[in-house]
């Protein structure tokens, strides 16, 4: 979908992705990996949902995105740096169960970061880095 269908079907009001705090960018950030993971997932043929769940759920999970954003610190512009701590350094009321507080800030830092790319507009770059992380971490080949 393109991003000017998208504005025109949903009747979206044009924003800056900077006057949203970080817990905010990381509320769509999350939704948008987790949908990119899920048509990777979806894509690699069909099988039970039951099986597409797990799968999507071991790369989405806090750990997974804190290991994948540790692989690609390194290549974050120096914007891209301060939205990933901005997010990272939020102070959240919840924390997952299953998630040490490193790891979830982390992914909290990581999905700030996707959801102002996406935001932005910037999807080619959004796409880019997850790709390099995907890679990084063995995901893809």
């Amino acid at each position: 979908m393109e991003e000017g269908m998208i504005k025109q079907a949903l009747q979206l009001q044009d924003m800056d992705a900077n006057s949203y705090s970080p817990l905010a960018l990381a509320y769509i950030g999350d939704a948008v990996y987790e949908l990119l993971i899920r048509t990777r997932v979806m894509n690699q043929g069909n099988m039970q949902v039951n099986k597409m769940h797990k799968r999507s759920a071991a790369l989405v999970k806090a750990q997974a995105q804190a290991e994948l954003i540790g692989q690609i610190f390194n290549e974050l512009s120096a914007e891209e740096m301060a939205i990933y701590k901005r997010g990272r350094n939020a102070r959240s009321a919840t924390m997952p169960k299953h998630a040490t507080m490193r790891d979830y800030r982390m992914a909290t830092g990581f999905e700030a970061l996707v959801g102002y790319l996406y935001l932005t507009g910037c999807h080619e770059r959004l796409l880019e880095l997850i790709h390099a992380g995907l890679m990084k971490i063995g995901e893809l080949s």
